[in-house]
């Protein structure tokens, strides 16, 4: 596309990080991302024009359809005319998405940057002014009779909005007033978006003290991945340390935010505390609740099994809480380069589908990608969409760990989905959380499989399977542990504010219940609920992840038992975005997300690894 000379910007750094930290010793040289493919800087006249439009488009949206949805879906036409408008609407829908997006991404690139903070929240507030006007349409749709509804969709220009529709309607029950829906919308800004930027710009705030070193946050979380234990324990201690020093700022957040939360639900006439994160997601409760069951059951077989095998390995009873990511004694801890990475993960990609390797490589090649670690920049990991007029980006904070090879093939595997769902449009491509995991994970199964087949003797093989084991209990054990500790803050948050210690308090006897005896959790690990990031800004959705892989390893052994067909019935499955219920996605592979067995069948591939450990241990 056609660009104007970053030089014109005098915001330069913002759409690329800073060159001095795209590299580590040992890594090569990292990518960075080029947000000009959005906006060629925060001053640019286009994004100056597109903030102009999106106004003027809105309040136009509402000055021409507000109040005229049941004479058109009644009248003459009725079919095209609703064509017409839903169709007006997902362009506004794109043209907000691209400037939030943007925004988003600046920000996430430094979030002490006071500059870019300023920017960001401007964008927030400007964008929900506009986007006030286009309230109304969601709330007319839902007071629409079905019937003239469903003869409107015959039109096909109509019908192919349909599943978008559908779920507009599923919100209908918990739909209020317009006014009050537009009250909660003007004051998510000063609300619930407020206390989350707090919690961001704390978090990046955050340095830890470690071998004479002032780190961040990420980079200190690397430490617990360290051979040697001293560097593991005094990691630990120092996030302990400062976690404990804010504690009374994140027990305010939570306290905050849930409370936040029980208003909504109860405005809303949610009968659970989970109910509006089920619906978001397009799955039933029993479904969710039947998964929790199963993986709790399951823990004296995976996790508490596994962390007593290991404790054996260190040579000691227990480990300590700072030793669960540890690396196995006497394994190869050298960094790996970025260019191995790459090469790792879109090789594992190209054995399954050319097709697949094909996309993923976009995001190398075209500077989709920023991987350095610096100050200031977001913690974790995330692929974010952006709009289907455009393409996802990926952020990673990559130090060359054997899990960061896999988190790039995780990410990678949702920029894929979200390339092949983008020509569903902006009101369909978007993905239930639930089946969102399912490239991710399957991007890291192909991964692992990989590096499984190539290993060179059985030391490496029983380091990658339980490395392996390890990523499995932390997505499914531990997030279904994060799922549990949620439930039991927003239960007893209805009766009043939570103390620190009673949040920590819970947060261990969680911990304990899911990890088993195998792990020492020593004093100050109770402060480090405080970090999760999903607790303040997507409530529940932790289970998404545990969803995703159980359903992996189900797809993975249908793969295993006969590949033929596979790959084109797996993209057809992502390329749906979000037009289809998991149940019609699942059904091609035979698989039904209902059945109790479904959730066994992934949970026990977790139980293969780790008896393979065992027999390792015994040979």
């Amino acid at each position: 596309m056609s660009r104007l000379p970053a030089s014109r910007s005098p915001f330069p750094a913002a759409n690329a990080a800073p060159a001095e930290a795209a590299a580590l010793p040992g890594l090569g040289l990292l990518p960075q991302w080029d947000l000009t493919d959005l906006y060629d800087g925060l001053d640019a006249p286009e994004l100056k024009a597109d903030m102009e439009r999106a106004a003027t488009e809105c309040a136009a949206f509402e000055t021409d359809y507000k109040g005229t949805l049941e004479r058109r879906i009644t009248g003459e036409g009725a079919g095209p005319q609703m064509a017409a408008a839903v169709s007006r609407y997902e362009k506004i829908e794109d043209l907000l998405g691209r400037i939030y997006s943007y925004a988003g991404l600046v920000y996430a690139g430094d979030t002490t940057d006071p500059v870019r903070a300023k920017f960001y929240g401007d964008v927030q507030e400007k964008l929900t002014d506009a986007s006030t006007h286009l309230l109304f349409f969601t709330l007319e749709l839902n007071r629409l009779d079905d019937a003239a509804m469903d003869a409107a969709l015959e039109f096909p220009g109509f019908g192919k909005y349909r599943p978008w529709i559908e779920d507009v309607r599923r919100e209908k029950p918990y739909q209020l007033e317009d006014r009050i829906e537009q009250l909660f919308h003007e004051k998510g800004v000063t609300g619930r978006g407020a206390w989350n930027r707090l919690f961001d710009e704390t978090i990046a705030g955050l340095r830890f003290e470690v071998g004479g070193q002032s780190l961040p946050l990420e980079q200190t979380l690397n430490l617990l991945q360290e051979p040697e234990e001293a560097k593991r324990r005094e990691a630990a201690e120092a996030l302990a340390k400062v976690f404990g020093e804010n504690l009374r700022l994140f027990t305010l957040v939570t306290n905050t935010l849930t409370k936040d939360k029980e208003i909504s639900d109860r405005w809303r006439g949610f009968e659970d505390i989970t109910d509006s994160r089920h619906l978001a997601n397009r799955v039933e409760r029993e479904v969710v609740d039947a998964m929790v069951s199963a993986v709790n059951e399951a823990h004296p077989r995976l996790a508490h099994r596994y962390y007593k095998l290991k404790a054996k390995w260190f040579g000691k009873e227990k480990l300590e809480y700072w030793d669960r990511n540890a690396p196995l004694p006497k394994v190869d801890t050298s960094p790996i380069a970025w260019d191995e990475a790459r090469d790792t993960v879109l090789g594992a990609y190209s054995t399954f589908s050319p097709r697949m390797a094909e996309i993923a490589r976009d995001f190398f090649d075209r500077q989709w990608i920023d991987a350095g670690v610096r100050p200031g920049k977001a913690p974790g990991a995330f692929a974010h969409p952006t709009v289907p007029s455009a393409h996802p980006y990926v952020l990673l904070n990559y130090m060359g760990k054997p899990r960061d090879v896999m988190t790039l093939a995780h990410e990678l595997g949702h920029g894929v989905h979200q390339v092949l769902a983008a020509p569903n449009g902006a009101l369909m491509a978007p993905t239930p959380l639930t089946l969102a995991e399912t490239a991710s994970v399957f991007g890291e199964m192909l991964t692992f499989r990989r590096l499984l087949a190539a290993a060179p003797d059985k030391a490496a093989r029983k380091a990658m399977l339980a490395s392996k084991v390890e990523d499995m209990i932390n997505t499914v054990v531990r997030q279904i542990a994060f799922y549990t500790f949620e439930r039991r803050i927003h239960t007893e948050r209805k009766q009043g504010e939570l103390t620190a210690e009673r949040i920590c308090t819970i947060w261990k006897e969680v911990q304990a219940e899911s990890l088993g005896e195998g792990i020492h959790l020593g004093p100050g690990y109770e402060n480090y609920w405080v970090y999760i990031g999903h607790f303040i800004h997507s409530p529940f959705y932790v289970y998404a992840y545990a969803f995703g892989d159980c359903l992996v390893n189900s797809l993975y052994a249908v793969y295993e038992q006969s590949s033929e067909g596979f790959a084109e019935r797996y993209f057809a499955m992502l390329s749906a975005g979000g037009t289809k219920h998991h149940s019609e996605l699942l059904a091609p592979f035979g698989l039904d997300a209902r059945d109790p067995a479904f959730w066994q069948t992934g949970l026990s591939l977790i139980e293969r690894m780790i008896v393979e450990l065992e027999a390792m241990e015994a040979a």
